[in-house]
């Protein structure tokens, strides 16, 4: 019988190895933002390259490195008396000349209120690069676009009244 998982990266480039592809980039993409939700940002951090990175031109931030990366979202969490990203898989697209990158776009929606009681909801695009790593696919590189910002005052609660 044929397994179906490899831990070593493939190089054949048919048709399950890109739909295999597809399936570990769309797990990344996933666990980035549940990461997000439970402030796991050990497990984030872990999610991209040694050398991986994020970037927002629009707030404007920037973190290269896995540390500085990690740094920085539990920085920007901290700031939020609420949080919610929801994310939906755009496309992935193979590089050509490199079975081991890939890039796509991840589609955000997000809201919350800023410890100051500011609100803020939002549409946004991650850019992704994506590197195949003896780990599995890593983030080589977000680049957040905001495409609506909303700063209206949020009119729901964070609890359920009794």
């Amino acid at each position: 019988m044929t397994e179906l998982t490899t831990t070593e990266p493939t190089r054949a480039g048919d048709a399950r190895d890109r739909w295999l592809d597809r399936v570990e980039i769309d797990a990344l993409r996933a666990e980035f933002t549940d990461a997000v939700m439970v402030h796991d940002f050990d497990r984030l951090a872990s999610l991209f390259t040694p050398d991986g990175a994020v970037r927002m031109p629009d707030v404007p931030a920037e973190a290269v490195g896995v540390d500085a990366i990690r740094r920085s979202v539990e920085r920007m969490q901290g700031m939020w008396e609420f949080f919610v990203q929801v994310s939906t898989p755009g496309a992935v697209v193979p590089d050509p000349d490199d079975p081991d990158a890939a890039s796509g776009r991840t589609f955000l929606r997000e809201l919350g209120r800023l410890r100051d009681g500011t609100s803020h909801a939002n549409h946004g695009i991650y850019h992704d690069r994506y590197r195949r790593t003896s780990d599995g696919w890593r983030f080589a590189e977000r680049v957040y676009e905001l495409r609506y910002v909303d700063d209206t005052p949020l009119p729901g609660r964070t609890t359920i009244a009794p």
